[in-house]
């Protein structure tokens, strides 16, 4: 038993090291085609179903047809190209904003 204990317990410490690696980022982007009123739902919805984020604010700065989305994530469970390529496949191609979140 307390074998078997001990390998559970190695094998959990094993996988710390890597967890303890994931930080909270942040990241901002421009999302294009976005100018209607549903748009900007819709992207805010599309981002938060990306596994490791934690939130999103959307805005259109300029009334603009694009819309800037600041996205916290888990960076040991996604990036900003998967951010990206979620936004993409809805539709709204985005890229990193050269704005930063402040």
């Amino acid at each position: 038993m307390q074998t078997f204990l001990g390998a559970i317990l190695g094998l959990g410490l094993s996988f710390a090291p890597a967890a303890a690696q994931a930080t909270e980022t942040k990241v901002v982007l421009d999302v294009h085609h976005a100018g209607c009123v549903l748009c900007g739902p819709i992207v805010k919805s599309t981002l938060e179903h990306v596994n490791g984020v934690s939130s999103v604010t959307v805005s259109q700065p300029d009334g603009m047809a694009d819309v800037t989305a600041v996205v916290t994530y888990d960076d040991g469970q996604t990036s900003p190209e998967a951010l990206i390529q979620a936004t993409t496949g809805r539709g709204y191609p985005a890229d990193i904003s050269k704005k930063t979140s402040g």
